[in-house]
């Protein structure tokens, strides 16, 4: 998995790009706090080498806990900025600082 971030000189945006390699799955979407955590309209697209991907412009200067999720499953980033303990989900989100 892997997480690209190009900030914007002309405004406050940083766009991030999600990359998993998922070869096997039939869908691979992300959620978080820039999305309340809603799966509709944050599915990555399928590419021909396997991996899915998206492209999210994300306002600088905050930190956003998210997760993938992966035909159903919940995966966190391998290369994320941090991790923290979340109580309403029992576990640990990955962290993303943009």
């Amino acid at each position: 998995m892997a997480i690209t971030k190009q900030y914007l000189k002309s405004k406050p945006v940083c766009k991030v790009t999600f990359t998993v390699p998922a070869a096997e799955a039939k869908k691979v979407e992300v959620v978080g706090d820039f999305n309340e955590w809603n799966p509709k309209g944050a599915t990555l697209k399928k590419l021909k080498n396997g991996n899915f991907k998206t492209t999210l412009d994300l306002p600088v200067e905050q930190s956003y806990e998210f997760r993938y999720i992966i035909d159903g499953a919940y995966v966190n980033e391998q290369e994320a900025d941090d991790y923290r303990w979340n109580d309403y989900a029992g576990a640990e989100n990955a962290v993303l600082s943009v």
